[in-house]
């Protein structure tokens, strides 16, 4: 069982083989409406055709249409979702990125948060921005917020690294439960389904906790006009890393960015026998 995992209660079953895991101690969390504080990425839109830079050291950004990264949008919902159960008591948002990263916030509590964080980093540097950078960064907001649970995207689609989950985790000491696609919220834990390899994973853990969301977990809402407007009126706070006490200096240097192949065109056969003479003489048989 992972070290993450130690001084606190867990109870990890595997639905395909029927095994499970204890781990207990005494720590035991109240549920009486929890804080809550979620991760939101402003990333190149989704549909948007990405162009590689000239130098090769990155992707073209100007002028490109951005919007909130999808997995960021489902962990937004649950914890919505969370609220209107009356489990959650307040959904703080945090963001870090240049300031257009405000209108991504302003999106988060258009959708149902209560306020937000901004921790802004030079325009043009945000793809410097590296997943053990967030996660100090994250770790110096829980000191602040002191939230109960902490629901972070998955991945980011930009560089899909999935990694700033399992090291917040492991800088707070405290259990994860990654790529969710369902969170239940008991007194004191979070039971979290998982798909993994072999069909799907129940994992129980013990609040403090911090949770990742996979695609699957939750269909995000649209912002309605009215809470549009509302969220214009919510507070944003406005730090630095240096404000934080956090050196957001790359350890990882690109050294190229690449277009991916082009796929070759297919090739039709008149019969199976020559499609496996075809698929032998290519190696694949």
């Amino acid at each position: 069982v992972s070290p993450l995992f130690k001084s606190r209660k867990a109870v990890v079953s595997t639905q395909s083989t029927g095994q499970h895991y204890y781990i207990t101690n005494n720590l035991s969390v109240v549920m009486s409406g929890l804080r809550v504080l979620v991760g939101c990425k402003r990333v190149i839109d989704y549909a948007v055709k990405i162009r590689v830079k000239p130098d090769g050291l990155g992707v073209v950004t100007d002028g490109v249409k951005h919007s909130m990264n999808p997995f960021d949008e489902n962990a937004i919902e649950e914890a919505v979702r969370l609220k209107q159960k009356k489990v959650v008591k307040e959904i703080v948002v945090a963001s870090c990125g240049p300031a257009q990263s405000q209108e991504t916030i302003r999106t988060a509590l258009a959708m149902g948060a209560d306020r937000g964080i901004h921790v802004e980093v030079p325009a043009g540097t945000e793809a410097n921005l590296q997943p053990l950078a967030v996660a100090k960064i994250f770790a110096k907001l829980v000191e602040k917020e002191k939230p109960d649970m902490v629901i972070l995207g998955k991945q980011a689609i930009d560089d899909d690294a999935n990694q700033t989950t399992q090291l917040l985790a492991g800088m707070l000491d405290w259990p994860q439960g990654t790529m969710a696609s369902v969170v239940e919220v008991g007194d004191g834990s979070v039971t979290i389904t998982r798909e993994i390899d072999g069909g799907l994973e129940d994992i129980n853990v013990s609040l403090p906790a911090v949770v990742s969301a996979d695609l699957r977990l939750n269909e995000p809402r649209y912002a309605t006009l009215p809470n549009i407007m509302k969220a214009k009126k919510k507070k944003i706070a406005k730090m630095s890393p240096d404000d934080l006490g956090i050196d957001i200096t790359p350890r990882l240097k690109v050294l190229n960015v690449v277009d991916p192949p082009v796929r070759e065109a297919g090739e039709k056969v008149p019969d199976v026998s020559t499609l496996m003479d075809k698929l032998k003489e290519k190696g694949h048989l």
